[in-house]
């Protein structure tokens, strides 16, 4: 297949470049020039804010899939509707376990909780402002998949994606966050009702996406290892591996610890399960890939 990857050759969007080619597939990245592609990839250069640049870069170009790593924004996916419509068989959007932000229930979410073809969008708020977009992170990626849910101008599947553990590269600082703390024994924030949440290695997730690439179903689906983790399980492998000792704060207002949280969200992943992919369970590779980060830093 000729597949087309949008942004996202840091990070899992790496290793999924490198399973495609793997693969057999064609493989081309489109960004801004910021970072370079491996060998073997065909590279073109444009912001894909940007339309007539974009238009400019793929010319006439066309796609079987098109894997979309960084669409945060509704206005983003309307751009990339309208330029990538004519051009791709099918479109994978890499979204968020963030689109259920305004959930709060015990029993895993499923997909259904968040039908894109029902959220409101609204292109006129602010997405351009970078801090609005950051503490609108879950809303923007909302709206994006209603963008591109509604009367959908390709095959369309947005791969909501849990939280990401593992790899030398980890550029998010959260676990460092909490290495820190254990090494000095500095307290580590956390609400009162501390809510174990989802996670995937970030191995599994290249897997999943390239997987996603490969099939043909369409709608919202939950990407996640089985077994949710609690800060105290991850504190505790930390632990294990530097050193130290673990202490929690209870704090009732202000920020807490990343991998902390004040409402229950967890993902349900049976969809995915049934339509054919196995995913690992937590315990399995937690310690790998906690030591990946650790030992990379």
């Amino acid at each position: 297949m000729d597949i087309l990857i949008i942004g996202g050759n840091r990070y899992f969007g790496k290793r999924l470049t490198s399973r495609l080619l793997e693969s057999g597939h064609a493989v081309t990245i489109l960004n801004r020039g910021s970072s370079g592609v491996p060998e073997g990839v065909e590279h073109l250069l444009a912001d894909r804010n940007d339309e007539a640049a974009l238009e400019s870069a793929l010319g006439g170009r066309t796609f079987d899939v098109v894997i979309d790593q960084v669409c945060y924004t509704p206005r983003q996916a309307a751009t990339a509707r309208r330029v990538l419509g004519p051009r791709t068989r099918r479109y994978v959007m890499t979204s968020t376990v963030e689109v259920y932000e305004y959930e709060d229930r015990a029993e895993p979410v499923r997909e259904e909780a968040v039908d894109p073809r029902t959220v409101a969008v609204d292109h006129g708020l602010p997405w351009d402002d970078p801090e609005f977009l950051e503490a609108h992170y879950g809303e923007g990626k909302r709206q994006a998949e209603a963008v591109f849910a509604v009367e959908p101008a390709f095959p369309f599947t947005a791969v909501r994606v849990a939280h990401v553990l593992g790899g030398e590269d980890d550029f998010t600082g959260r676990v460092e966050h909490y290495a820190r703390r254990v090494r000095a024994g500095e307290p580590i924030a956390v609400p009162p009702v501390n809510h174990p949440a989802t996670y995937v290695y970030v191995e599994e997730i290249a897997r999943f996406l390239a997987w996603a690439a490969e099939s043909s179903f369409t709608g919202p689906v939950n990407a996640h290892s089985h077994g949710p983790l609690t800060t105290a399980e991850i504190c505790a492998e930390i632990e294990r591996q530097v050193g130290g000792r673990t202490v929690f704060q209870e704090v009732e207002v202000g920020e807490v610890s990343p991998f902390s949280f004040a409402r229950s969200y967890g993902m349900d992943n049976s969809r995915a399960t049934a339509l054919g992919f196995t995913f690992r369970h937590s315990t399995e590779w937690l310690s790998q890939a906690l030591s990946e980060t650790l030992e990379a830093r």
